[in-house]
């Protein structure tokens, strides 16, 4: 069965191009762009045929049919249902010029043939018949999961990436979201059943815009790809200005926010322009910058929208350059060299100066900064050897040719071995790199040293003087030292660059670990302080206040065991905080890490700190904002049912006036309606409270919609015009929620959208499945809201216009949601098709076990 890849070609037979018509959701017009195109080349004179084409009953993709050769579809029968499909021996037999084939990701009956349409289209290309298909962005392999996280309808039917990027053309068939779903309003796609479900679910306008730009997005990918293979294939090294791209380089030293904010704002001057920041890191591994300072300069890349790149290079001008190439780019950022005059002077060209000469047609810009001939500020390195091996080097020089000396020269040696002159002197060399290897250049000069005197005095004749006769002799005492003395030098150079390699590697991995904690969400202070703590190895480490002689606060956290500390290590944190480690010395490597450790622990106290201050005042806020609505409601909307109860009591007391019976029942019915309007102001006033209070008390269980719907409309006062999706309740599962307040919910809402819907128009109550949330829906045919006041619906004595409080307080949407959202679901208002508003519970679907 053919793979994914290219397909097999017949030979003496060019292989048939392919075109692909790209959309981002159905209904945007791929099918009919197909069929246009082949009508297009069908009027030229090419043999076109419709090998198969789904039009979904749409009259105006059908019409397009008409006039087109279509060939007959194979028709299979798979357990006991006729099925049709792509007849690719009917193509392959009648031999086309041109096929149009609908649905490339389709998966095929089984038994006839290739599993997937894909694999037909790739076996008439082999045969050398162009083929004009239609794929959607959500099929594409390597989209399909995250098509599934937007829309929440995991894809079955995939086609893989490389066959859609082997087509000879794409075009995308594009629409805007808002065009789309009036089309779908208007009957265009779906059939009248389906649009309601279809608009509240995958056509949502967040989806569609999403898809949107996953298409645009993917073949952006495309076109640059086909640009770059085509510059390489015609050798086009220039850089071609198809947008602006720019690069600032950066080495982690202070100005490089200096240099990123101006390299933004070049890239903002021109529309649609790139930002790369990049910075060169040597190829042996050496961190030479500090990795919070690169870090901090990430982050603000990030944040201007820009990308950062690392490369790896020992030759940083050279490295910037072929960077700036591979990427098209049309400007380069760097700083002008920190180094000071002497430097600049007596060393090698800097950086930028290289850059310049070496960029072609590359925009350099050179850009000064406050730290510009201030000096790099370079560490000096230290040694790489341990205290063992400084101690044991220079003994090994002076008593390792010493104990060779004594071998060389014992009677039973010199009986066994016959040795010239050149044999000792490489044993004496062997010697002296065994001392190079264990303690570096100044043990290997010593041993070279007393190795030359020994081997003067010893073996150069004549022996038993410190003399030597012979310009060889001369030659290699001198090769002899330099070797050794180089041999020294490059041991000790690789032991303080693998020390230096580890250290680099080990902050790397570190500041990694931290990155990945505070992406995990270990963001409380106490768990960076934990953190912190374990990473360093120290005894305890704690936030507190600025200043020995104040006492921390309660509120400051601590980590550690709290023994006796050998030492103290205080950093800065904010602008009156610090932090303190207790226990063992840091070396300056491992204070450039504790530094990024710094600027999370930064961030985390100030969280907390706004987040403290936020929950000290909201309640405040909620509290004033209840207060004064709940003046607002006494003085009118709970007065206006106690009055008229009051004057229909007060009547029926009245000895004066003689009622009819008539009269009686009239005013008796007016008390008892306007104790139970008060009666249920109340209790939304109580339960309000309440939900502001954090005070409601909830038993969630798995509750049937098609038990709790019934209950809510028999509990309201005037049975309501309402349809029920009967069977739509009946298949949804159980949802998690408290039955009384979910009856509470749905009464609400079906009471609000009764008083909108214009009479003869019945309230619609329908319920579906999204991923494993329970979506109910309320719909109505009322005039709607403005998307600018649909939060607004949902404060507490808020009504529609503020007009009209004659009729309640405006806490029925607010309470619903307030209920809603305790019960751990959502309550969202969307467009009706047509006119009108509807509202979405969404809850959580009880568990399988529940």
């Amino acid at each position: 069965m053919a793979q994914a890849g290219a397909p097999p070609e017949t030979p003496g037979i060019r292989p048939g191009r392919l075109k692909v018509f790209l959309g981002a959701a159905p209904g945007v017009g791929k099918t009919y762009r197909m069929l246009d195109e082949g009508w297009r080349r069908a009027l030229r004179g090419t043999d076109v045929v419709v090998a198969y084409a789904e039009c979904h009953h749409r009259p105006h993709t059908e019409e397009m049919l008409e006039g087109l050769e279509t060939l007959p579809r194979l028709r299979h029968d798979h357990r006991g249902l006729e099925f049709t499909g792509l007849d690719v021996a009917a193509v392959l037999a009648r031999r086309p010029a041109v096929a149009l084939i609908d649905e490339l990701a389709h998966t095929n009956v089984p038994g006839t043939g290739n599993a997937k349409r894909w694999q037909d289209v790739e076996e008439l290309l082999a045969a050398g018949i162009d083929v004009l298909t239609t794929v959607n962005i959500q099929h594409l392999e390597s989209l399909s999961d995250v098509v599934e996280k937007i829309t929440g309808v995991p894809q079955r039917e995939t086609v893989p990436d490389d066959v859609v990027r082997r087509a000879h053309q794409i075009e995308l068939v594009d629409m805007a979201p808002e065009a789309l779903r009036r089309r779908m309003a208007h009957g265009n796609i779906y059939a009248p059943e389906k649009i309601d479900a279809a608009l509240s679910h995958y056509f949502r306008v967040g989806n569609l815009t999403a898809l949107r730009e996953l298409a645009l997005l993917w073949l952006a990918e495309r076109v640059d790809e086909t640009l770059q293979r085509y510059r390489a294939e015609h050798g086009i090294g220039g850089v071609w200005e198809t947008r602006e791209r720019v690069v600032v380089a950066l080495t982690g030293g202070p100005e490089g926010d200096t240099l990123v904010r101006r390299a933004a704002r070049i890239a903002a001057r021109s529309s649609g322009g790139d930002l790369l920041a990049v910075h060169v890191t040597r190829s042996d591994g050496l961190a030479g910058a500090s990795p919070a300072a690169l870090a901090g300069q990430r982050r603000l890349v990030e944040s201007l929208g820009g990308t950062y790149h690392t490369v790896v290079g020992d030759q940083v001008p050279a490295a910037l350059l072929e960077f700036a190439r591979a990427e098209n780019a049309t400007q380069l950022v760097v700083g002008v060299s920190r180094r000071g005059w002497p430097a600049r002077v007596l060393a090698a060209r800097g950086v930028g100066d290289s850059v310049v000469e070496m960029s072609g047609d590359i925009d350099v810009h050179i850009v000064t900064h406050e730290r510009a001939g201030r000096g790099r500020g370079l560490s000096v390195p230290g040694s790489g050897l341990s205290r063992v091996r400084r101690i044991c080097g220079p003994a090994a020089g002076l008593l390792l040719p010493l104990l060779l000396t004594a071998t060389l020269r014992a009677d039973a040696v010199a009986e066994a071995v016959a040795l010239n002159l050149t044999s000792e002197a490489l044993l004496f060399l062997v010697a002296v790199v065994g001392v190079a290897c264990i303690g570096g250049v100044a043990s290997a000069l010593l041993a070279s040293l007393t190795a030359s005197l020994l081997l003067n005095y010893y073996f150069i004749p004549p022996t038993g003087r410190f003399t030597i006769h012979g310009a060889n002799n001369i030659l290699a005492l001198v090769v002899f030292a330099l070797l050794a003395v180089t041999v020294a030098a490059v041991v000790d150079r690789s032991l303080r660059l693998s020390r230096r390699a580890a250290s680099a590697t080990a902050a790397a991995e570190t500041l990694t670990s931290l990155a990945g904690g505070v992406l995990r969400g270990e963001q409380d202070v106490p768990d960076l302080l934990e953190r912190t703590r374990r990473t360093f190895g120290m005894e305890s480490a704690e936030l507190r206040p600025r200043g020995r002689d104040r006492e921390p606060p309660t509120d400051m956290a601590r980590a550690g065991s709290g023994r006796v500390p050998t030492e103290e290590i205080r950093t800065p944190i904010g602008e009156d905080a610090e932090l303190v480690l207790r226990g063992r010395a840091l070396p300056s490597s491992d204070r450039r890490v504790l530094a990024a450790f710094a600027a999370h622990l930064t961030a985390a106290v100030e969280r907390a700190r706004l987040a403290r201050a936020a929950a000290e005042i909201e309640p405040v806020r909620a509290a004033d904002r209840m207060r004064t609505a709940l003046l607002a409601a006494v003085s009118h909307d709970l007065r206006t049912p106690l009055a008229s109860g009051w004057a229909a009591v007060s009547s029926l007391r009245s000895r004066e006036v003689d009622f009819s019976p008539e009269d009686r029942e009239e005013l008796l019915a007016t008390a008892d309606e306007s104790m139970a309007k008060l009666n249920r102001l109340v209790d939304n006033l109580l339960d309000m409270s309440r939900l502001q209070a954090g005070a409601l008390t909830l038993s969630l269980r798995p509750t049937a919609l098609v038990e709790v719907l019934p209950l809510a409309l028999d509990s309201l006062p005037e049975a309501p015009e309402c349809e029920v999706a009967a069977p739509d309740l009946e298949r949804a599962p159980d949802v998690l929620a408290d039955p009384p307040l979910l009856e509470r919910v749905l009464a609400n809402l079906v009471a609000n959208a009764a008083r909108h819907s214009p009479p003869g128009r019945p309230v619609t109550v329908a319920a579906s499945v999204l991923a494993s949330r329970v979506e109910l829906r309320v719909v109505d045919r009322g005039p709607g809201l403005r998307p600018a006041d649909r939060e607004r619906a949902f404060e507490p004595f808020q009504r529609l216009g503020d007009t009209d409080n004659t009729t309640g307080l405006g806490l029925g949407l607010a309470l619903s949601r307030g209920l809603t959202e305790a019960m751990g679901g959502t309550l969202t208002p969307e467009d009706t098709p047509g006119g009108g508003l509807t509202m979405v519970v969404s809850l959580p679907a009880a568990p399988a076990h529940a």
